[in-house]
């Protein structure tokens, strides 16, 4: 009998898909990562998000395991090197939920231009601030986007009617990977500093990565730049991006990744961080929803189908 765990809420279809193929689904999308590490010996297949962490020690308990499906994009999560030398099928599924990213990154770009949040506190309270609430245009401004996979190119279709500078950088890419793009600008990621009013990051979570926005990357920025971060929350160092957020070297931010998602789990530094963070006006904040829709949901379980499918024949 073999045997798929399912460590997190998917489509329906994922599961009919993986039944129609002969699987056993065990749909458990409140199981911890202790939990998981206990009973992955017993199964063959393995359907994640971001709670399950697939290092070396988890797979050579996973006696049984051939293939792993990632609900999303986020690939630091699972030891792909040793997987492959395991001859263990990985799949992501970044394809599903790109456009989402795509949409909720423009979303919160307006909110913060047009100040939509408070402003629409303030009329819920009778509170009539037109002046106040004097907002900005897209139009004539220089976006840089930072990481040209799948949610960075989608990001940037949806720029292309709004009459702005786009440019692009993307350390692993050869060029012209925005060639059939003629309003987008491949160039360094300097120049993005240099040159770009907002600047969105769209990146994997690597050693590189990893708290790239820090003092110094903002010092080579524009003052008084946006940032925008659908990607992950560990590639901003959230202290001193809070602080360049305050004294202006940061003149907003759109945020739906964070260093620590669980707030349940804050020490002390960390609670006094995010509440100086919540605590300014000139952020827009999400819980990572970004690629959090119900069209995604369907689409990437519909994705990893179609690699599992490919996988077996």
């Amino acid at each position: 009998m073999k045997k798929v765990l399912i460590t997190d809420d998917c489509h329906p279809l994922l599961i009919d898909g993986l039944t129609a193929r002969g699987f056993v689904c065990d749909f458990q999308p409140d199981i911890t990562l202790e939990e998981t590490r206990r009973v992955i010996p017993l199964y063959a297949g393995l359907i994640i998000n971001s709670k399950i962490l697939v290092n070396r020690d988890f797979l050579d308990a996973a006696v049984r395991l051939r293939f792993i499906g990632r609900l999303g994009s986020g690939m630091e999560i699972v030891d792909r090197a040793y997987a492959a030398e395991r001859g263990v099928f990985v799949a992501s599924s970044p394809e599903g939920n790109r456009n989402a990213v795509a949409e909720q990154a423009l979303g919160m770009l307006l909110c913060l231009a047009n100040n939509l949040l408070r402003a629409d506190r303030e009329v819920r309270q009778n509170v009539w601030q037109r002046e106040a609430n004097r907002g900005w245009e897209l139009r004539g401004k220089t976006l840089g986007i930072v990481g040209f996979g799948h949610t960075g190119s989608q990001f940037a279709r949806k720029l292309a009617g709004m009459e702005m500078t786009v440019l692009a950088y993307d350390k692993y890419k050869p060029e012209g990977y925005a060639a059939e793009m003629p309003w987008v600008q491949e160039t360094t990621l300097d120049d993005i500093q240099t040159r770009s009013d907002i600047i969105s990051l769209h990146l994997p979570l690597t050693h590189e990565t990893k708290h790239l926005i820090n003092e110094q990357f903002i010092a080579r920025c524009k003052r008084g730049f946006i940032l925008l971060n659908t990607s992950r929350g560990a590639c901003v160092n959230t202290l001193e991006a809070a602080a360049a957020l305050e004294d202006g070297r940061i003149g907003g931010a759109c945020l739906d990744v964070f260093e620590n998602e669980k707030p349940p789990t804050f020490s002390e530094t960390e609670s006094r961080l995010y509440g100086r963070l919540h605590a300014l006006d000139n952020v827009v904040l999400a819980p990572h929803i970004a690629g959090w829709t119900h069209e995604s949901k369907r689409l990437m379980a519909e994705i990893l189908l179609e690699k599992f499918a490919k996988m077996s024949g």
